[in-house]
């Protein structure tokens, strides 16, 4: 029986009958990323199970309550473990970099207070590189003289500024959403013209774990998942928060699923086009995941990467144990 009230320095991970004690570790967060429908929720659930942790969502959909289905919150995958970040806020309004990352922080530094384990799980690279980093993000105010300048701009000439400010975007959401393209220019900018350095993020040693699979079984996934959670609802889930007052744009900011489901309820889209649209959209969505996974390594984070079709668990044990 492990001793759940000792801290994460001192309790034994078990792997295949073997006990490995941790008195000084390199870490004091562990990482679980992946592209979508990779199993990284799984994965971070077992971890969190054996070393006594808490799994800090790093999603941006998952924290507005109403919205299951389509994030693909899985609560059911978490058991007892506690976790953090998920159905803090209604849908319908706004969730920004900047607010993740106070939440994050302030989850991390709660979870450790407790001698507990924090596990930050996800995909969404913007958030992950939040939390990482080593600096917080600055807030950023609404410049109503600079959004009155760029009303004028045509959608494709606002995707060029965007990249001409940030060539290393390749985030498509902001770019597909007119208020969320003005919102990142103005980021952008604000970060650009700002002359002092960020505050610096608690004392944060991350061991990253990430969850690799070959393109096409990855693809099988996907298109698998999605047609569960078609199956499941997420139709119904979307025309049920319309019924509620969200309208369609901002359910659209939310993002494919969300954006394909309201075209099929809207009539613009057959149910077998909405699938062949949502499905191809979702499996290039998996490639910018991984594209920014590899931009993470090029700037200095450490992943080390699992197979998904082996044993992921016993290599995030052996990892954790011994060092990649």
């Amino acid at each position: 029986m492990r001793d759940r009230s000792a801290t994460p320095h001192e309790r034994a991970l078990e792997d295949g009958g073997e006990t490995a004690v941790f008195e000084q570790p390199a870490f004091n967060l562990l990482t679980v990323l992946g592209p979508t429908a990779s199993g990284k929720t799984r994965l971070a659930v077992a971890l969190a199970g054996e070393l006594n942790g808490e799994i800090i969502s790093a999603d941006s959909r998952q924290v507005f309550r109403g919205m299951d289905i389509g994030s693909g919150k899985d609560l059911h995958e978490y058991g007892t473990i506690p976790f953090h970040l998920i159905d803090i806020l209604d849908a319908g309004g706004e969730f920004s970099v900047f607010a993740f990352q106070r939440l994050f922080i302030e989850a991390f530094e709660s979870i450790t207070a407790r001698g507990r384990l924090p596990l930050l799980c996800g995909g969404t690279g913007m958030y992950l590189d939040a939390a990482l980093r080593g600096y917080r993000l600055a807030e950023v105010p609404e410049d109503p003289a600079l959004r009155a300048e760029l009303a004028p701009q045509s959608d494709a000439e606002l995707a060029a500024m965007l990249r001409e400010l940030r060539p290393e975007q390749h985030n498509g959401t902001d770019l597909a959403d007119r208020r969320r393209t003005i919102r990142a220019i103005e980021i952008a900018r604000h970060e650009r013209s700002r002359t002092t350095a960020a505050e610096p993020l608690p004392a944060i040693r991350p061991l990253v774990i990430g969850i690799r699979w070959e393109r096409t079984e990855l693809r099988r996934r996907i298109t698998e998942r999605l047609r569960q959670r078609l199956g499941s609802g997420m139709i119904e889930e979307v025309r049920g928060l319309h019924d509620r007052g969200i309208a369609w744009e901002r359910l659209d900011y939310y993002g494919l699923e969300y954006r394909y489901a309201g075209m099929l309820v809207r009539g613009e889209l057959t149910r077998n086009d909405m699938f062949q649209k949502l499905n191809s959209a979702i499996h290039d969505f998996a490639k910018r995941q991984e594209t920014w996974f590899r931009r993470m390594e090029k700037n200095g984070v450490a992943i080390h990467w699992v197979d998904g079709a082996g044993d992921p668990l016993a290599e995030a044990r052996r990892i954790i144990r011994t060092g990649p």
